[in-house]
């Protein structure tokens, strides 16, 4: 691709966000995920995510409701984004009321070709520090990719659960919730016209964030403190079909299977 040079100028570019971690923050954003805060308890699910968001102002969204390329990520100039992978360690916890800093740096920007076209592979590193120790570390990939042929519909064939699995069908208010405490103004999530005609989705999209987040829940749930949690996109899922929250096939891995028995969220996690 002709402008892959100029886009890889982005590489080592850093933004750093300092911010208050606040419990009335934690508390929406754990009520989005159904677990309360409590004082007993860990904190909800990959919290860090409610935190260190860039606030940015109308003017700085594109059509899709993410903000414009070219400030911290580079000016892709592929139509479709996606959070389609992150690699995260847990050091230490986050304590409530104090100040913590997220540092983010691009690590780099691969292009492939895929069976959709082509693809732009941008890793994002993140570190979460407070009180001068390093709490969070994540590897983000996001992927860009041509708009492609239509998603098709999924077709709910009544799968039997698997054993231990946990049913789970996220609503509109679940999306809309999810959205409003991790400020996400990606349009596939709440607006169903732009969802279908834009970019050829036959429902609105559940987040990804919010189905690693419940993987991480499920997972944490049943073995305790994680110290590492992986996961990538397979697929999309939508809104009001039945998903299923299970172990995989491998030890130390949960999915989250559709209701067409596609894994399309895959996580692994060591405790």
């Amino acid at each position: 691709m002709e402008d892959i040079v100029h886009w890889q100028q982005w590489i080592g570019k850093t933004e750093r966000i300092t911010e208050q971690i606040e419990p009335l923050v934690l508390r929406r954003y754990g009520a989005a995920l159904g677990e309360p805060l409590k004082d007993s308890a860990p904190l909800p699910s990959l919290a860090h995510w409610a935190f260190f968001i860039d606030a940015v102002q109308p003017g700085g969204l594109g059509p899709d409701g993410h903000p414009k390329r070219g400030g911290f990520l580079p000016p892709v100039s592929l139509p479709r984004r996606m959070f389609a992978a992150s690699d995260m360690s847990f050091h230490a916890p986050l304590a409530l009321g104090a100040e913590a800093t997220k540092t983010s740096r691009v690590a780099s920007l691969v292009h492939k070709s895929g069976r959709s076209g082509d693809l732009i592979l941008v890793e994002v590193e993140h570190e979460v520090e407070q009180s001068g120790m390093l709490c969070v570390s994540e590897k983000q990939t996001i992927v860009y990719r041509d708009a492609g042929a239509a998603t098709p519909a999924v077709e709910d064939k009544r799968i039997t659960p698997p054993d231990g699995s946990e049913l789970w069908v996220p609503g509109p208010v679940d999306l809309f919730r999810f959205s409003a405490v991790t400020f996400n103004s990606h349009r596939i999530h709440y607006d169903l016209p732009y969802a279908q005609k834009e970019e050829g989705y036959p429902g609105l999209v559940v987040h990804g964030p919010f189905i690693a987040a419940r993987l991480f829940g499920f997972a944490r749930q049943r073995h305790g403190p994680l110290r590492r949690f992986s996961f990538r996109a397979q697929a999309p899922m939508f809104v009001g079909q039945p998903i299923f929250l299970c172990a995989g096939t491998e030890a130390g891995q949960v999915v989250a299977r559709r209701c067409d028995g596609v894994d399309a969220f895959i996580a692994h996690f060591e405790i």
